[in-house]
């Protein structure tokens, strides 16, 4: 391969082509004087290998900036043959009502062909109350699964296999706990905490910014992200510690560009973090995961995936000095926008999932979660769950877009997109060190501002009709009221609170009370939070319990006022 990377100053033909296109525009004026991204940014009429710089014409700038799959900087993937070894994991999130009722939605997904579970928690058990506190009163299973036991966590499981299944867990002030839950229930079914595979999303800083389901203060939370770091490298291996998500950001109105800057400076706060706490970077960096969005703009969302790579692999390698391999892979899970639905023409929902589905795959992704029609609507029904998992099915299967690493590879737009994402997220990382880090810059409403700011621009051009939502500003029809939704009994409230009650009356009172005596000492010290934790799990502590001994430990985060 030749080494010059030398750029041509213009492209033989391109000045009489421009003069075509002066006539051409005369006679058939285009759509709109200005076209964008998804995220705003301006696109050009054309892309030549002009726009990429030296990479374009091989070499080192090749290999420096793209290079091969599953090798640095793993712009075009973390794996050397992607999905022509094996599929990504298909998830579909699902958790409502009781653990019963979400065992039976599991049981119907690993049936129809999911390849992973993905959990997802009611209100109160995210941050942190049993079902009978009183601010869980009309909240109880209505987003997600209630649990408030180890005794719910062991029916929400049960008859399904955990050394067999990869499970994720949307869950991140209590995230402690509700592994300790997991890992117990692994116990239970004879499991060993080594064979255990998922993820926990354990992501408190995108929380204070764009979500909101917080307990403690940054500095205690972090602790506890980092004491699940040192007890998962060492008693569960196989665990992905941290899912730190961009997703949320997004859905908050954040550009592309800002949902990686963000995401990966969040990243580079949980490293310090570990690192200050005496952990080394080779032992914790293999089991960081991501999670990002996909929205509609297919090119963009396949340039944000690759650029992230290549950002977060000279983060690890440049920044913090990592040796292995593993610790410079940005491996991430993606789940299509959900801010991106629409109430109006809800089938409508089912091409968006396909579109974004489609730029995950061709973005790399090693898991993938489709959002369901109705979900603009309420919970997702039955049969709605089954086409957007026969979605990735057929992508998986039909579609061609696994068949070959990195697709679109070499695309001038694609290569171009990627170089601009990746600029302009350095150009954040660098202002956000300059604040003193992520967690001073959420502390000073920064992070917040930035997303706002484009998420006010976002719907600005959807009520001016710059930016077209097909069924929502344009192409309109009259509907009836939806039919055929899932409805969560609002008795469940009240069922799931009378097992509580009962579990209390049966469990062994005193010992849950010396579990909470040795976490309350625990956490006023510095040992590793996670074994007192799972030994009060294990005596059938509730979530509720656990969290109010943390709580008079460490405080409640109360976030300033932002106008």
């Amino acid at each position: 391969m030749s080494d010059t990377g030398k750029r041509p100053d213009s492209l033989p033909g391109l000045g009489p082509w421009n003069a075509c296109v002066d006539k051409s525009t005369a006679r058939f004026p285009e759509r709109r004087k200005d076209f964008v991204t998804g995220s705003g940014a301006p696109v050009a009429r054309l892309y030549t290998p002009l726009d990429l710089g030296p990479a374009a014409f091989g070499g080192a700038g090749y290999e420096e900036s793209i290079g091969y799959p599953g090798e640095y900087p793993y712009t075009r993937g973390v794996q050397n043959t992607m999905f022509r070894g094996r599929f990504w994991t298909m998830r579909q999130y699902a958790g409502f009502s009781t653990a019963e009722e979400s065992n039976k939605r599991y049981k119907f997904l690993l049936e129809q062909g999911t390849t992973g579970l993905s959990v997802a928690f009611d209100l109160p058990t995210q941050i942190g109350y049993d079902s009978d506190h009183p601010l869980s009163q009309g909240e109880v299973g209505k987003v997600g699964v209630a649990i408030d036991s180890l005794a719910d966590m062991e029916i929400l499981f049960d008859g399904i296999p955990m050394d067999k299944v990869s499970t994720s867990m949307t869950i991140n002030a209590p995230a402690a706990v509700l592994l300790a839950m997991y890992v117990a229930v692994a116990e239970k079914q004879g499991v060993g905490a080594d064979k255990l595979n998922g993820t926990i999303q354990n992501d408190i800083l995108k929380e204070y910014v764009a979500r909101g389901t917080y307990i403690f203060p940054p500095e205690p939370s972090m602790r506890l992200i980092t004491d699940i770091f040192a007890y998962c490298a060492k008693d569960v291996p196989n665990w992905n510690t941290i899912s730190i998500s961009g997703y949320h950001i997004r859905e908050a109105g954040s550009t592309a560009s800002q949902e990686v800057a963000f995401t990966l400076a969040d990243g580079v706060a949980y490293v310090e973090a570990a690192i200050k706490a005496g952990l080394d970077v080779d032992d914790f960096g293999p089991r960081l995961s991501f999670f990002f969005n996909a929205h509609n703009d297919l090119f963009e969302e396949v340039a944000k995936y690759r650029a992230a790579r290549r950002v977060w692999a000279k983060i690890m390698k440049e920044r913090f000095g990592a040796k292995n391999p593993k610790s410079l892979m940005l491996r991430f899970h993606t789940q299509t926008g959900g801010s991106t639905l629409t109430a109006q023409q809800p089938d409508n929902n089912v091409v968006r999932v396909a579109i974004q589905a489609l730029a995950a795959v061709l973005g790399g992704t090693q898991s993938l979660h489709t959002n369901s029609r109705d979900e603009a609507l309420a919970l997702p029904t039955e049969e709605s769950v089954r086409i957007a998992l026969r979605t990735q099915q057929i992508i998986a299967n039909e579609s061609g877009a696994a068949e070959t690493v990195d697709p679109l590879a070499g695309s001038y737009y694609v290569e171009s997109l990627t170089n601009r994402i990746e600029d302009e997220a350095w150009t954040y990382l660098k202002r956000i060190d300059g604040l003193g880090g992520a967690v001073r810059a959420i502390e000073q409403g920064y992070v917040q501002q930035e997303i706002q700011d484009s998420a006010y621009a976002y719907q600005m051009a959807i009520e001016s009709g710059d930016r077209v939502v097909v069924g929502l500003n344009k192409f309109q029809v009259k509907e009836g009221p939806p039919k055929g939704l899932l409805r969560v009994d609002p008795a469940v409230g009240e069922r799931q609170v009378a097992k509580l009650h009962a579990l209390k009356e049966r469990r062994d009172n005193a010992a849950v009370k010396a579990s909470l005596v040795a976490l309350d000492l625990a956490a006023k010290g510095d040992a590793n939070l996670m074994p007192p934790i799972i030994e009060a799990v294990r005596h059938y502590a509730t979530l509720g319990e656990i969290c109010d001994v943390l709580r008079g430990v460490f405080g409640e985060y109360r976030p300033s006022a932002m106008f």
